[in-house]
């Protein structure tokens, strides 16, 4: 089936909305095609009528589309990771993951009415944990015999490598609520690298008196079935290779203008960090070690791409 037959019939609906939605989305595929961003069937996988096969792709058609605002110089190899951005002499690889929803409730991903619903956070930071070590043992490889990116030399030792994780389907199907931020209020990014769980309030027994708020330490979440999940990515020096994790929910709309949430989290002990400022995101989060036991995430302000003025005008 054609491209633009396919999301056609993805996006029927007549409205000037859709209508300009629907064209943005063939441009930007067809450049991204063009441009030879893909793999060998990316024009296929955009064509399905597989919402997840469709989305695992469109992800790295708006990935490229981001890095593109951005202004950085990037392409598509013919092995290995999805993007590698060129900066300074140096090579920063890019490997996108969308998770699927898989043992999320039904209840968040569809609510019976209205825009009530229960927040599966653990649910939801089981997938990101899941993402983010199918992307990692695609650098690293595994005891199960994959041989990964650097053991293959596609990566280099120098060079910097960035899991970028789009959270498009984890918010449900009607896509109400973004699904960067946790129950901590920090980005699953976050709690999925630094083992940071939820705020909590400690009570004296006996005068009664309240602490103040702190978050829990919460090194492993526990799984429906199985052995719990660690949680605690970037204080694991296995995983020094891994630069930084991405966090991006992007959606068809950010090709007429809409800002997706996202948010840049630094592997502090990353053999070849990422600068900040360099990916486009609202939020980067730095670690800065105290002392052997302990450190202080700090949050800084991202930079973000200029906004097409004309899809911003679409959009509103």
């Amino acid at each position: 089936m054609p491209l633009r037959e396919a999301i056609e019939r993805r996006y029927p609906h007549a409205r000037e909305r859709i209508a300009a939605l629907r064209e943005s989305i063939i441009a930007a595929c067809q450049r991204y095609i063009d441009a030879g961003l893909g793999d060998r069937d990316a024009e296929r996988r955009l064509c399905s009528t597989d919402n997840l096969t469709y989305w695992q792709q469109l992800a790295e058609v708006l990935v490229a589309h981001q890095l593109e605002l951005a202004g950085l110089c990037f392409f598509h190899p013919p092995e290995g990771p999805d993007f590698c951005v060129e900066h300074k002499g140096r090579r920063i690889w890019v490997e996108v993951i969308t998770p699927t929803p898989a043992n999320v409730p039904e209840g968040w991903l569809a609510p019976p009415g209205g825009d009530v619903r229960d927040f599966p956070h653990e649910a939801i930071l089981l997938r990101w944990t899941a993402a983010i070590k199918e992307k990692a043992e695609k650098l690293l490889g595994n005891d199960r015999g994959l041989r990964g990116y650097l053991a293959s030399g596609v990566v280099a030792a120098d060079d910097a490598y960035v899991i970028a994780i789009n959270s498009r389907l984890l918010r449900g199907y009607d896509g109400a609520f973004d699904c960067i931020d946790g129950i901590s209020q920090f980005p699953f990014a976050v709690e999925a690298t630094f083992a940071i769980g939820p705020l909590q309030v400690l009570f004296n027994r006996e005068t009664l008196e309240a602490s103040a708020p702190e978050h829990q330490r919460r090194m492993l979440i526990s799984k429906p079935r199985g052995e719990a999940v660690p949680v605690d990515t970037f204080l694991d020096q296995r995983f020094t290779p891994v630069s930084a994790i991405w966090a991006i929910d992007a959606d068809e709309g950010t090709l007429l203008g809409k800002v997706p949430r996202s948010a840049v989290v630094h592997n502090p002990s990353a053999i070849n960090p990422v600068p900040t400022g360099l990916l486009p995101a609202q939020d980067e989060y730095e670690a800065r070690t105290l002392d052997d036991d302990n450190y202080q995430l700090e949050r800084i302000d991202g930079r973000l791409p200029p906004v097409d003025e004309m899809a911003a005008t679409i959009e509103r």
